[in-house]
């Protein structure tokens, strides 16, 4: 993948996810800074979500620990546990915000 490619893909997902916390979840603050999105909860929480270029990764801190996403066909998955970005991110939201969030 060129990295205009991964560029592309990426900044597509992060405003899918700002678009999707902005529409369903209004408790739950999007703040976008270059390559960094970050998830801010009422309880001051924070899910991370940062652009790794030079690996072509999404990865993702959470209260509960770091992951690492490589694409694999059309989806993101943990290059350590095998999770789905989408489900992991709703299942880290869910967990540190304390309403059920999902990113369908």
């Amino acid at each position: 993948m060129k990295d205009h490619e991964y560029h592309a893909l990426v900044d597509a997902f992060f405003q899918y996810v700002e678009d999707t916390v902005d529409e369903q979840y209004p408790d739950i603050d999007c703040e976008r800074a270059g390559g960094i999105l970050t998830l801010v909860f009422e309880n001051k929480t924070k899910v991370i979500l940062n652009k790794q270029e030079p690996l072509h990764q999404i990865w993702v801190a959470t209260r509960e620990n770091g992951y690492h996403f490589d694409l694999q066909g059309d989806s993101w998955i943990d290059n350590r546990f095998g999770n789905e970005l989408k489900a992991l991110l709703g299942k880290a939201c869910s967990d540190q915000s304390g309403e059920q969030v999902t990113f369908p």
